[in-house]
């Protein structure tokens, strides 16, 4: 089985600090998800993950975008670039880069899921003929003033013609989160309990990415394999396993709850 082959220190740089586990679920009302699998170039593929997990071929970014109604951290916007990967023989996404437009928000990602969120404009509009997601730097409200700026937006989606599905169709894989934990420097398994109302494929394009401003160069998506968008509303439950980033899941995974 192929293996990762990223430095875990150089992962480890700007990991979050989850200081406790915390037993309690975390719930979010009224959420908006739109979820993309798309290629990824070959280069992508053992070079971005830890020597823990394992890479798919060929290799495939996750995009999640969510626009929340309530939750702990109030009303905000977040998008989360991860990796299809597997830990063992489960399928999982290892978790790159994220973005949120609150500073409670990041906050909460950061020290209670391990998600290594960082303060940007979010902006996820659903419309009755298909969703627009674009994510700017802090402070960029649209992707022109961006532009001016020389910063460029760190993302742009666009997704068309919706097809409705059943929520039963609906199937979200678990991320793995690297941050800095009681245990030591681990990959957090985060779960997402999705309760959707309405669920529609998309046709969805990715129209710019800065690949850089989500923490991994390499990343080169290319071709859209699917793209859905949800209504509803997600828990996420209290993390009970851990795994060392260096370790094969078999021999590192440990229990926190």
């Amino acid at each position: 089985m192929i293996s990762g082959t990223a430095s875990v220190d150089e992962l480890a740089a700007d990991a979050p600090q989850i200081s406790a586990f915390s037993s309690e679920p975390v719930r979010l009302a009224g959420v908006t998800s739109l979820s993309l699998v798309a290629e990824l170039r070959r280069p992508a593929r053992e070079a971005v993950l830890p020597p823990g997990l394992h890479p798919i071929v060929p290799p495939a970014m996750s995009l999640e975008a969510w626009n929340v109604s309530e939750s702990p951290w109030g009303a905000f916007s977040a998008a989360f670039v991860r990796i299809v990967c597997r830990s063992g023989a489960r399928a999982r996404t290892f978790c790159v880069g994220a973005a949120a437009s609150t500073d409670d928000a990041v906050a909460g990602l950061r020290s209670q899921l391990g998600f290594p969120a960082r303060r940007a404009e979010v902006a996820m509009r659903r419309h009755y003929n298909g969703v627009d997601l674009a994510v700017a730097p802090a402070g960029e409200t649209d992707r022109v003033t961006a532009a001016h700026n020389g910063a460029g937006p760190m993302l742009v989606v666009n997704a068309l013609d919706p097809d409705p599905l059943s929520v039963g169709d609906l199937q979200h894989v678990g991320s793995m989160n690297l941050a800095h934990t009681p245990l030591g420097l681990r990959l957090v398994q985060v779960e997402t309990h999705h309760d959707p109302s309405r669920v529609e494929r998309l046709a969805a394009r990715i129209d710019a990415i800065d690949a850089g401003a989500w923490g991994q160069p390499l990343l080169d998506p290319y071709w859209v394999v699917s793209c859905s968008v949800s209504l509803g509303d997600i828990e996420i439950p209290a993390i009970r396993f851990v795994c060392d980033p260096a370790l094969p899941a078999a021999d590192g995974t440990e229990r926190v709850q």
